[in-house]
Formats: structure tokens, C-alpha cells, sequence
């Protein structure tokens, strides 16, 4: 990183969510019991898969892998925004900004790599059952992990390279909760029209190009459902549903961020809150509460605890 950023700007400082002290109780309330409900749901959803040998299928393990991601992903920002909530002054250091900046967009990258991955696994469940142990062999669904990781960390690398050599002279102040390239660029000393062009299509790109695919895929395994065996399209539907909403829940925010024309600050902080607090705790609910093998695994773990807590 260039010397200059850190002897003109040390530190940049959050406007925050609201001035309201009301609303700012209602919102660490609201965030903390969220945040502490996407920990223990995440947390536990791995526990399961990792204890219980009827969930030892490709499935499970990336389900179980989407579940460490949000972990990963509601540690990044929440903690800080909730203890940031009744501090008049709410700073961040430059080095504690760019971290913000890589990790979002490391596990956003991840994310949208894995939502991909458990498609085709839906697919070849659906379409290819007799064999699916053979395409999804331990070996593919490691593969599929790493490349995630690979590709979330090239992507945040990539975004990174736009803003760590930019100067930041004042003013320092980010209108928002958490630190994100749209906004950090604006602070720069310099002109960035042509660099947040680039931010926004880098960004932009990914999100809908991902999401289209996501919901091709979809679409192309009810199509094939249909015409192999019309009467298994409402179990297919079923199947579908979850993976479907969660889709809709992490990108509906992230191409609205990065697609609409129009800046709305507070919508803009509305959404970029439920994504952080609120999508990170419904995708363990959605997928457990939809799955009757992961909500009798989850049982059948809490039973096991309550034994051992009893005999010990």
C-alpha cells in the first residue's frame, strides 16, 4: 500500500444508520438477536452435518460450507456495526477499512461460487439420481470448495487493486455503517468516475451474470423434470424452493447495490443491514426447516447433548 494513505487519511469515520436514539435501540436489539440466531444456527447446521452420519452426502457438505461462509461473512461487519451503534464517534483505521473491503467481498465472491456448485448438485439429484454418487464424488465436491475460495479471493484481490494506491486526503467520512468500495472511493483525492464505472461492471457483472445462471439452471431442471416424469415436478418445485429463496436473498440486495442508476442512502442502508444481519440467519432456517432429514439430524444431535449434559 502507498505510504501516502496512511500519513493523510489513519482513519475514516462511519455516519452510522440513524441519530435516533430510539431507532438505535430498536436496531441493536433487532441485530443482536439476529446476529447471535445466524451464529447459532450456522454453527449448528455444521455441528450437525460434521456429527451425524446420515448427512455424509454432497449435499450436506456444501450446505455445510455455505453455512461456515455466513459465519464468516455476519463476523466481517455486524460485530462492529452493533458496538458502533451508540458511539457518537464511530471510526474505523485505514488498515481495519481495506480488511472490511477484502472480506466482504472474498466471501461474497465464495458465496455466489458455492450457490453455483449446489445447483448443479440439485441438477445431477433431480435429473441424474441413478448417478449422483458418481458425478458428485467426494473429490469434485473439494474441488468445487476450492475453486469457491479461489475465485472469492481473486475477485477481492481484483477489487482491492482499484482503491489501496488511491490518495485519501479528507474528507474522511463514510455514509454508511461499514466500509464498501462505491463509497470509499468517493473520498479520494482524485477523480474516480471512470474507476467506480469499472467497481460497479466488475461487481455488477458477476452478480447478475451468477444469478442468471443460478435461475437458467433452475428453470432448465423443472424443464427436464417435466418432460422425463410430469408427475415428479411438484417434489422437484419442493426441492427447489429453498435454494431458490436464498438466491433471491443474497443477490436481490447485491445487484441493487451495484445495477440501479439511482443512489438511495437509506435504502441503500436498508438493504446492505438485512444482508448483513438478516440473510446470514435465514438461510440456516430456510434450508432446515424445508429439510426433514437435516431438522430430524438436528434432534437427534440435541437429544445426544442433553444425554451427555444428564450423565456427566
Amino acid at each position: 500500500m502507498n505510504e501516502t494513505n496512511y500519513s493523510a487519511v489513519s482513519e475514516f469515520v462511519f455516519v452510522g444508520l440513524s441519530n435516533s436514539w430510539k431507532i438505535q435501540l430498536l436496531l441493536f436489539l433487532l441485530s443482536s438477536v439476529f446476529y447471535a440466531a445466524s451464529l447459532m444456527g450456522n454453527l449448528f447446521i455444521v455441528l450437525t452435518v460434521i456429527y451425524d452420519p446420515h448427512l455424509k452426502t454432497p449435499m450436506y457438505f456444501l450446505l455445510a460450507n455455505l453455512s461456515i461462509i455466513d459465519l464468516v461473512f455476519c463476523c466481517t461487519t455486524t460485530p462492529k456495526m452493533i458496538s458502533d451503534l451508540f458511539r457518537k464517534h464511530k471510526t474505523i483505521s485505514f488498515e481495519g477499512c481495506i480488511l472490511q473491503v477484502f472480506f466482504t467481498h472474498a466471501i461474497g465472491g465464495t458465496e455466489m461460487v458455492l450457490l453455483i456448485a449446489m445447483a448443479f448438485d440439485r441438477y445431477v439429484a433431480i435429473c441424474k439420481p441413478l448417478h449422483y454418487l458418481t458425478i458428485m464424488s467426494p473429490r469434485k465436491c473439494i474441488l468445487f470448495l476450492v475453486t469457491s475460495w479461489i475465485i472469492g479471493f481473486i475477485h477481492s484481490m481484483t477489487q482491492l487493486a482499484f482503491v489501496v494506491d488511491l490518495p485519501f486526503c479528507g474528507p474522511n467520512e463514510v455514509d454508511s455503517f461499514f466500509c464498501d468500495l462505491p463509497r470509499l472511493i468517493k473520498l479520494a483525492c482524485t477523480e474516480t468516475y471512470t474507476l467506480g464505472v469499472m467497481i460497479v461492471a466488475n461487481s455488477g457483472f458477476i452478480s447478475v451474470a451468477s444469478f442468471l445462471i443460478l435461475i437458467i439452471s433452475y428453470i432448465f431442471i423443472l424443464v427436464t423434470v417435466q418432460k422425463k416424469s410430469p408427475g415428479s415436478i411438484t417434489k422437484a418445485l419442493s426441492t427447489l424452493s429453498a435454494h431458490v429463496t436464498v438466491v433471491v436473498l443474497f443477490f436481490g440486495p447485491l445487484i441493487f447495490f451495484y445495477i440501479w442508476p439511482f443512489p438511495m442512502s437509506h435504502l441503500d442502508k436498508f438493504l446492505a443491514l438485512f444482508d448483513a444481519v438478516v440473510t446470514p440467519f435465514l438461510n440456516p432456517v430456510i434450508y432446515t426447516f424445508r429439510n426433514k432429514d437435516m431438522t430430524a439430524a438436528m434432534r437427534r444431535l440435541c437429544a445426544y447433548f442433553v444425554n451427555y449434559i444428564k450423565n456427566s
